[in-house]
């Protein structure tokens, strides 16, 4: 048995059937309803109860997210969604074209944090222009936390739709 025959039975490559595949899935949609524009979420429920410091602490934290999240769109924005939507052609060709099931649990996987990417870099825009602080500032992240929630619950509804078709279109003992 040579490295790679190893490894590929370790990782299985189909992934719609991999139970690894399927807890990546839960902890990425885990983080990133609970990193709201880079933000712990926890931040925000404690600004909100306590207010003084942990607003102020709140503030800040936002502040230095939606500046650094504007500078990279500002400075990197055509180049990043070139590069964004290259790979996710890219995935999506391999995967539903060449059938690499590899590719398709990827581009399922990405896709939606593209969306939630993008609805994050507009709410950061509507922050720095609107200067949001306060109750106002908090009301934003919920309604931010909310959509990537959304976001999620649909795109692992359709993941999870399109790997039981996957593993129930195989053949009962192997391919």
């Amino acid at each position: 048995m040579d490295w790679q025959t190893a490894v590929f039975d370790v990782i299985d490559m189909r992934s719609f059937s991999s139970l690894w595949f399927w807890i990546a899935l839960a902890v990425v949609w885990s983080m990133a309803s609970h990193w709201v524009l880079g933000v712990p979420y926890d931040m925000v429920v404690r600004a909100s109860r306590h207010g003084g410091a942990a607003e102020a602490d709140l503030e800040a934290l936002v502040r230095i997210n939606v500046d650094r999240m504007l500078f990279v769109a500002t400075s990197l924005g055509a180049w990043l969604i070139g590069l964004v939507c290259f790979v996710l052609t890219t995935l999506a060709l391999l995967g539903f074209w060449y059938a690499i099931e590899f590719a398709q649990a990827l581009f399922c996987l990405l896709l939606p944090l593209t969306v939630v990417w993008a609805m994050s870099l507009r709410a950061a825009v509507r922050i720095r222009a609107e200067a949001l602080s306060g109750d106002a500032l908090r009301r934003r992240l919920r309604m931010q936390r909310v959509f990537t929630q959304a976001v999620g619950m649909v795109a692992i509804f359709l993941t999870a739709l399109w790997g039981m078709y996957q593993n129930l279109s195989r053949l009962p003992l192997g391919d």
